[in-house]
């Protein structure tokens, strides 16, 4: 997996007296102590400095190979029962986007039934929580908090806005072509249905306004960000993703458009600049001029100090089409 943060773990060859055989299925990932014992591995093979201990009953081979996080999180959320990795573990593991303070931050979080001991040894983080049976899957092993629950626990500590990008991902329609999934990872009522779940829960309420400035057709938290920034200078709403038809069988699809003034606005990425994609975006420019829309191209430079030069060109497209400075939402 990307972007997500990883283990070094050293290999101390002057410590090594002895070649150490680990069965297959544990030569290459960290592993639980009862596992390699219910494997066939002796005890005494334990206490080898070939393996790294980087907590109670946790293994890891020493090797080059860096660990991943979800595999560290596998064995840190099987060592106890009734836990799950959750917070900014599960995270990073869901790859969801926006800024989390913790992204980066060292330590395996793990959340644990209300009720049962709090999980606390070294290299954990541990939460006592609410956790409910539906809010928990196991993905190749590792037992984790679901998308929509990491969503919620993550509040406290993440801004509206980021809330935002993460509850726009959640929702958003994905292409099966291109994902192999044909539905959202969340629906609304899956949101609201949580936060209605943990009322008093630290965060909710950013939870709650996140949820309402959400919308389904974001494709990307870029994209939020720039349609939040509009909202908040006064603009119209613009709808995301509509498909446009410009003409006889020629259709196009912008991140936004203000339909009722003709205004397209597409946010370019890195992907962008490569030769073909360039030759595309300028002929989807050439069909929407063709077809009486203005369009606004926009990057990431646009979007630094909170957007304000990407607001402006959008403004001026606007003013330029006849709207009169005042804000109609929902369109």
């Amino acid at each position: 997996m990307e972007n997500i943060p990883r283990l070094e773990i050293p290999c101390h060859d002057e410590r090594m007296h002895r070649p150490l055989i680990l069965p297959p299925n544990l030569a290459s990932r960290p592993f639980t102590v009862e596992d390699a014992l219910a494997s066939g591995v002796r005890p005494g093979s334990l206490r080898n400095a070939q393996l790294a201990k980087p907590s109670r009953g946790i293994r890891i081979p020493g090797n080059d190979k860096p660990v991943q996080l979800p595999e560290l999180a596998r064995v840190y959320s099987t060592v106890w029962p009734y836990s799950a990795a959750s917070h900014a573990t599960a995270f990073s593991v869901w790859q969801m986007p926006g800024f989390h303070p913790q992204g980066e931050s060292p330590g395996i979080h793990i959340s644990r039934r209300a009720g049962h001991t709090m999980p606390r040894r070294r290299g954990a983080i541990g939460h006592e929580t609410n956790l409910l049976d539906e809010e928990v899957c196991a993905i190749e092993g590792l037992w984790i908090t679901t998308r929509v629950r990491t969503w919620l626990d993550v509040s406290r500590l993440m801004s509206v806005d980021e809330l935002t990008v993460v509850a726009d991902h959640l929702l958003r329609v994905p292409r099966p072509e291109l994902e192999g999934r044909v539905e959202p990872y969340a629906t609304v009522d899956g949101l609201e249905s949580m936060l209605h779940r943990h009322k008093g829960t630290p965060g909710i309420r950013k939870a709650r306004l996140a949820l309402e400035a959400a919308r389904v057709g974001s494709d990307s938290a870029p994209e939020t960000r720039l349609r939040l920034a509009i909202l908040r200078a006064g603009l119209p709403e613009p709808r995301l993703n509509p498909v446009l038809l410009l003409g006889a069988g020629i259709h196009r699809q912008p991140d936004m458009a203000f339909e009722e003034y003709r205004v397209a606005v597409e946010y370019e990425g890195a992907s962008h600049s490569l030769p073909d994609q360039v030759v595309r975006d300028i002929s989807r420019e050439e069909d929407l001029t063709r077809g009486g829309w203005i369009q606004v191209r926009l990057s990431k430079r646009h979007m630094e100090a909170g957007g304000a030069v990407a607001v402006a060109k959008v403004r001026t497209a606007l003013v330029s089409r006849g709207w009169g400075g005042t804000s109609s939402r929902g369109m």
